[in-house]
């Protein structure tokens, strides 16, 4: 389905420390400009600062189990997916998706979703969603505009990366899925895209100039999974 666009959109971006209404707004006109030529647009929203001050703040009162933990992150995406539901109210359908594996017949031009369970994150959820809909891409929209083979944070030589294939991919991210997990994509999704032969685009979301040449086929600042 070329004109169905699947975007993870990262909770980064949506609340960085406190909800981007400038984001917000550019990235609802760049989807209407879209939406205005046909296309469709799936968005599921990461939990974000909303997420991991969720967790940390229960965490400092109490020992909490992962499966706690996975649910404040799931309960924080789904609170960001109903913020994006209604910016985009009058094309966006009526009912927020939460469980991946659900094909909703939406005629609508925006579909939203949200985190599913405990044991994976919404990246994981938009490779289900890509298999749910029949679609070959995946658009991951992050606070990162590439991904390194090392953390750049920590090590001076760490490399960009414009294309890398899954396997190589994996051996950076590892097996096993952890609450607040800060990948470019979690191990979960990424054994998933994997499996289904998806390719994802990592990007930085805040350059929505370099989103747009993605959606046109064009060149694009970003990594390619595949």
């Amino acid at each position: 389905m070329e004109d169905l666009i699947i975007v993870s959109l990262g909770g980064s971006l949506i609340v960085p420390e406190e909800i981007d209404t400038d984001f917000l707004k550019k990235f609802r006109e760049l989807v209407l400009k879209y939406v205005d030529k046909g296309k469709k647009f799936i968005l599921i929203t990461g939990g974000g600062k909303v997420c991991r001050k969720y967790q940390s703040a229960a965490a400092g009162v109490r020992h909490l189990e992962k499966e706690d933990l996975d649910w404040l992150g799931i309960h924080s995406t789904r609170l960001n997916a109903h913020l994006v539901r209604t910016i985009f109210r009058d094309v966006a359908h009526n009912r927020v998706v939460k469980d991946p594996n659900e094909k909703v017949d939406f005629k609508e031009s925006v579909l939203v979703a949200a985190g599913w369970k405990p044991g994976c994150s919404t990246d994981y959820d938009a490779v289900l969603l890509a298999k749910t809909y029949g679609v070959k891409k995946v658009a991951n929209l992050t606070n990162i505009e590439y991904v390194y083979d090392k953390d750049p944070k920590k090590f001076d030589d760490a490399k960009k990366i414009e294309h890398i294939s899954w396997d190589d991919f994996r051996k950076i991210v590892g097996d096993k899925w952890d609450p607040g997990l800060n990948l470019p994509f979690d191990p979960m999704a990424s054994k998933g895209a994997h499996e289904l032969g998806l390719e994802v685009a990592i990007m930085g979301g805040s350059d929505l100039d370099n989103f747009e040449s993605y959606i046109n086929g064009n060149e694009f600042k970003g990594t390619t999974i595949s």
